[in-house]
């Protein structure tokens, strides 16, 4: 929203990149959620802890797309949230540091999750037996580690895709508001 309302080049295309990378992310985190769900019915964090000595692919790759929605450098996450926070700044830099300050806060509270679920001490007995992810599973998740490492790495091509019809957006509305207070001064 910060991105659109500044109103730059930069940050309308950091706030389409957040919305793809969100989808990326954000549908990542869920189907690891359904794959850990279904070998332990429980959604509740209080029922894991220590995993990731248990379950250790899963838990590298929970991991990682939790980076990547946290915007890691490298990671897709990163370059939606930088342009977003270097094109707001020149426009609106007390909104753009308070939204800077809430993107800290969820990366710590991401971290938080991540520490109780996967590192803490692994006290739970049903635990102990939980198969780790399948070939299946894997053939899901590649691909999209794959696209968050590439959007990470190289979002040029998405960047340039998106620059014409992001400029024209704020070329428009920019024009829009000088064409209304033009029309407001003559009355």
């Amino acid at each position: 929203m910060l991105g659109i309302f500044a109103l730059t080049l930069q940050s309308v295309q950091g706030a389409l990149m957040v919305m793809i990378n969100h989808g990326i992310s954000t549908g990542a985190l869920f189907l690891l959620v359904g794959i850990i769900y279904e070998r332990r019915h429980s959604r509740l964090i209080e029922s894991y802890g220590g995993i990731a000595r248990v379950v250790p692919m899963f838990a590298a790759i929970l991991t990682f797309v939790s980076l990547s929605s946290i915007g890691l450098p490298g990671t897709n996450g990163f370059v939606g949230e930088f342009l977003v926070l270097v094109g707001s700044f020149r426009t609106y830099p007390v909104l753009t540091i308070i939204a800077a300050t809430g993107v800290i806060f969820a990366a710590a509270y991401l971290l938080w999750a991540l520490q109780r679920i996967l590192f803490n001490p692994l006290d739970k007995s049903e635990n102990t037996h939980l198969a780790d992810l399948n070939r299946r599973e894997l053939a899901m998740l590649v691909p999209m580690i794959a696209v968050i490492i590439w959007l990470g790495i190289y979002p040029a091509p998405v960047l340039r895709r998106m620059e014409a019809s992001s400029q024209l957006l704020v070329n428009r509305v920019q024009g829009a508001g000088s064409v209304a207070r033009v029309g407001e001064a003559g009355r």
